[in-house]
């Protein structure tokens, strides 16, 4: 039959270790595994970002890593601004800002006009290229640069 070892010891019921309580955790995490390490005992991030803290970060504007703050600031409307500043199909030069290398019409997030004004400067520029103020294609503008 089977023989048990010399030096094996055999554990009777009084010498079981006592189970563990519910909310303890039930087994040991591996060495070198710190998962459940408090914040604090983290070593720094190597990518720069810091923690939930501001470390890692400028501490003002515009100090971080390319030294620059991108953030997009909000555009005002020129002509909510300028209240005596009219929308006038005739004023080719003012309107000709209001247009892209391509002659197209620029987007109010481009331009940061509200939206009844980019109504008014949209049917504006639409009757200057009627009346043949400004050019409907980036060609004419480009001509219109390298012969005036």
């Amino acid at each position: 039959m089977s023989e048990t070892p010399e030096n094996f010891e055999t554990e009777t019921v009084a010498d079981a270790p006592a189970p563990a309580p519910a909310s303890a955790p039930a087994a040991a995490a591996p060495a070198g595994y710190s998962g459940s390490a408090p914040r604090g005992d983290r070593p720094p991030r190597r990518d720069g970002r810091g923690d939930s803290r501001g470390e890692g970060r400028g501490e003002g504007r515009g100090e971080g890593r390319g030294g620059r703050d991108f953030r997009s600031r909000r555009k005002v409307c020129a002509f909510c601004v300028d209240r005596g500043r009219i929308i006038d199909y005739k004023d080719a030069s003012r309107l000709r800002r209001f247009l892209s290398d391509r002659a197209k019409i620029e987007p109010r997030r481009k331009t940061g006009t509200c939206a009844k004004h980019q109504r008014r400067l949209s049917t504006a520029l639409k009757r200057a290229r009627f009346l043949a103020l400004l050019p409907y294609t980036g060609i004419h503008l480009r001509n219109a640069d390298r012969g005036a």
